[in-house]
């Protein structure tokens, strides 16, 4: 293989990949410590939803509440990428 063929691959191989940043790093972790705290909590709980009151495990709630939480997150940073 010439050098000129070699460096063609490596730069086409390196483009689909994308580097862990410190930041990506950090929302892992925090992502990881999330969902041990989660299934760490497994007691049924009384929940109100406006009026009705629910009994269900405490885990489901959380979980919930982060996917909603991560759905908002990510609908904002997509709203805020596509208007630039």
């Amino acid at each position: 293989m010439s050098p000129k063929t070699s460096k063609s691959a490596r730069t086409s191989e390196s483009r689909g990949r994308t580097p862990m940043t410190p930041g990506r790093i950090a929302v892992l972790v925090l992502a990881v410590l999330a969902l041990v705290f989660i299934f760490e909590n497994t007691q049924e709980t009384e929940i109100r939803l406006l009026v009705p009151v629910v009994t269900m495990p405490l885990w489901a709630a959380l979980l919930a509440t982060g996917v909603v939480g991560a759905l908002c997150g990510s609908y904002f940073a997509y709203s805020r990428t596509r208007r630039r």
